[in-house]
């Protein structure tokens, strides 16, 4: 008798072909589109490690990771992750404080920390940062790769502060390196003329395109040149642990880890609204980052976020799926291995004016119209400057806690309008709207004073707050006025009512209670 369990059906030849169809289904769109999102990756994560200070492999690391990693792990469909410019001044202050080991640690400790984001489901929460500030800190990391590459362009190293860049910068115009300007300059002239070019040409992406058209210049010219003191296999190496400093080390893995997870959910949900497939998971997301984040410390690597460049590159290419990202990375990792000899080529001006491009595009003028428009100008302004001359982490804090100030004095904002009437002097009208709280009182005690006594007065109150300062304020200016000879008329045409305000606590209603 055969007592052996039965056999699992096998897959038929249908079956087979079947799953290659929907293989191909997708992969014929994600192969091309990896093949797009690579040509914009490369000279950018090239530029972004020698404008960070950290050696040019660790950008190549750090995209590689950021297209593999992220892209199998996180929770958007078509983001792609790697080395960003919003990180640029983190890691650039770090390397020069603590050292390039010690910074891939604190990389490798912010991607843990990001996991803990994501497991402890907090991802939507870091979306609670103010856009205003959000905008005015890249615009300040923007200008402050603008200063700093100029330098560059011009043939001279940068300083690492951007005040000492800013003040150098008219000694350096007077004095450039007639050969990295001009390399620097025919960057920058393709990549503002790339978007005029012909419809099928403009399909090969500008910063390759710029790379390319900078190194061929400067092929017979005496430039710098980009330097590779080991393959990126010989790259790869363990962080250190620092000699002290650990207060240093926790505010730079705070940092990193925020301000990375706020970049890659700020591009996630701008990826979102480009395409039609499924929406992000925030929380895998924030996963999927913290393990690209640590995989990236712990082998060499920079710092990663979700790239809204290459993000809305890979969008527009037609890409279905994540697959797109993770070859975009298998790409970079086989072009580092195999020609690194071209890589040595490229002219360290021809970087620098694909920099000052991308820090003049992080200062967006709609950004700047809609501060104003909002009344927002001042936050912008402020959060801006303290990036560029304070640093990073000081400026953001500087423009979350302005924000949250004109926040406040906006929420508790009480308008007061009194005037005799137009025919009886006698009597008065005073409009009282908004929020009246103990913060009101001067100027509603200072309203009230200006009304003659014996005066009959109407006062029309429109309010969505009420506290028990300014209740009493008003119920006891009304009695002194009444024992006057005053007559006094209330009309409530708000949310809340002066006869709820003694019998329970103050509440803020914008929206008539129903019945």
């Amino acid at each position: 008798m055969n007592t052996a369990p039965p056999r699992p059906p096998t897959a038929t030849t249908a079956d087979r072909l079947g799953y290659l169809q929907r293989c191909w289904a997708t992969l014929r769109f994600d192969l091309p589109a990896s093949a797009v999102v690579f040509l914009v990756a490369l000279p950018l994560s090239l530029g972004i490690a020698v404008a960070s200070g950290a050696p040019v492999t660790a950008g190549l690391l750090a995209a590689v990771v950021g297209g593999i990693v992220a892209g199998l792990f996180g929770g958007s469909n078509l983001q792609v992750s790697g080395p960003a410019a919003g990180l640029t001044m983190v890691v650039a202050e770090l390397v020069h404080e603590l050292g390039w080991p010690t910074t891939c640690l604190i990389t490798m400790g912010a991607g843990l920390l990001q996991i803990l984001f994501g497991i402890t489901r907090i991802a939507r929460a870091a979306l609670a940062i103010a856009p205003v500030v959000v905008h005015a800190m890249l615009a300040g990391i923007g200008i402050t790769i603008v200063l700093q590459q100029t330098h560059v362009a011009l043939g001279d190293g940068p300083a690492s502060r951007a005040w000492t860049n800013l003040t150098q910068l008219p000694q350096q115009l007077a004095h450039p390196a007639g050969a990295d300007l001009l390399v620097g300059v025919v960057v920058i002239a393709v990549l503002l003329t790339w978007k005029y070019a012909p419809a099928p040409i403009q399909r090969v992406p500008a910063p390759l395109i710029a790379v390319i058209a900078g190194t061929l210049v400067s092929l017979p010219l005496p430039v710098n040149r980009i330097t590779l003191s080991a393959s990126i296999i010989d790259a790869v190496h363990l962080p250190a642990l620092p000699h002290g400093h650990w207060a240093a080390v926790a505010t730079g893995i705070l940092t990193m880890a925020l301000i990375a997870s706020v970049e890659s959910l700020l591009s996630a949900v701008a990826v979102d609204k480009m395409h039609r497939g499924p929406r992000a998971d925030f929380d895998r997301e924030l996963i999927g980052q913290g393990a690209a984040n640590a995989v990236s410390g712990l082998i060499g690597g920079l710092p990663i976020t979700g790239v809204i460049v290459r993000s809305a590159t890979n969008a527009r290419a037609g890409a279905r799926t994540r697959t797109s990202a993770v070859l975009h990375g298998i790409w970079i990792l086989l072009a580092a291995v195999a020609a690194p000899a071209l890589i040595t080529r490229i002219p360290t001006a021809a970087l620098a004016g694909l920099l000052i491009v991308v820090g003049i595009q992080l200062v967006q003028v709609s950004h700047i119209t809609l501060a104003h428009r909002t009344g927002d100008l001042l936050v912008y302004a402020a959060t801006m400057t303290g990036v560029v001359f304070l640093n990073l982490l000081e400026g953001v804090l500087i423009g979350l806690a302005l924000a949250a100030t004109l926040l406040l004095a906006r929420i508790v904002e009480l308008r007061v309008h009194s005037e005799p009437h137009h025919t009886d002097a006698n009597a008065w009208q005073v409009t009282v709207t908004g929020s009246a709280t103990f913060l009101a009182l001067p100027r509603l005690t200072a309203a009230f004073a200006a009304i003659p006594d014996g005066a009959d007065v109407t006062v029309d109150l429109h309010l969505d707050f009420l506290d028990h300062a300014a209740y009493d304020a008003i119920t006891q200016w009304t009695r002194q006025h009444q024992q006057s000879n005053g007559h006094v008329h209330i009309h409530e045409h708000g949310t809340i009512h002066m006869a709820t305000a003694p019998h329970q606590p103050p509440t803020k209603r914008t929206l008539v209670p129903t019945r």
